[in-house]
């Protein structure tokens, strides 16, 4: 009876230490989605696309990585360029000055959009904090559920936001994401991914973005709000005319 026993408490310690054994951890969630959705190919590579009125461009020089927004008219061309070493913006290719303030404003601006749109490449810089909060059904379909926060060196203007992403178990890629922000009265926004396509190797999407009516407090529960359609569409997030070339 007692081999029985110590045979029993064997196998469920084996089964608990196994279990825990499989568990992702979430930087290691991320680690994966990162490699399904181009790896290497983000750091090899130019990317080009257009975003409503503005191109875009995000290059690789010398080891540094260079954020390029485009606003063309019939007489002007407005260049935003944002790199390791500032923010600087040039109309008709003649540098324009500008005050910090200005200057971090559009800077801020020009990231936004890369950072969306190059997820979930990103989520490893070091000013990046991941937390692994559970597991979670959306539509049928499995996911982790991941906290992301921003220590405030390194981590921009609005490093108090805080993010969360939704990986496909399977997959491993970022299907949805929410994030709450402060800034303009602050808010709650969440996006679920769509018309997924590979360019050179690299994943890239178009969102649609949510918005809901509750506070603060629902932030945590947003996907429940978005399984029982109690979110607002406001917009919908869509890329154009991406092409993607090797670095130089």
């Amino acid at each position: 009876m007692k081999v029985v026993s110590l045979l029993t408490l064997f196998l469920l310690i084996f089964s608990c230490k196994e279990q825990a054994r499989t568990t992702l951890s979430a930087q290691e969630i991320v680690d994966k989605s990162i490699l399904v959705s181009g790896g290497e190919q983000y750091k090899t590579n130019d990317i080009f696309y257009k975003f409503r009125d503005y191109q875009y461009a995000s290059e690789w020089k010398d080891g540094d990585r260079i954020l390029k927004r485009i606003r063309l008219t019939d007489s002007t061309k407005v260049l935003d360029v944002k790199g390791s070493r500032g923010f600087n913006r040039y109309i008709n290719d003649s540098l324009v000055p500008l005050k910090d303030s200005i200057a971090n404003l559009y800077a801020n601006s020009v990231n936004s959009v890369h950072y969306f749109a190059h997820l979930p490449y990103g989520l490893n810089d070091p000013a990046v904090n991941k937390e692994l909060l559970g597991e979670v059904a959306i539509r049928d379909k499995e996911y982790y559920k991941v906290k992301v926060t921003f220590d405030q060196k390194d981590g921009g203007k609005d490093y108090e936001d805080i993010y969360l992403y939704w990986f496909n178990k399977e997959t491993f890629k970022p299907d949805y994401l929410a994030y709450k922000f402060y800034v303009d009265g602050g808010g709650i926004r969440f996006r679920a991914a769509y018309n997924e396509r590979y360019l050179g190797g690299i994943r890239f999407v178009d969102y649609e973005n949510y918005e809901t009516a509750t506070g603060d407090s629902a932030f945590y529960d947003v996907d429940v709000l978005y399984e029982k359609d109690n979110l607002k569409l406001l917009s919908k997030i869509e890329l154009e005319e991406i092409s993607v070339t090797a670095s130089n």
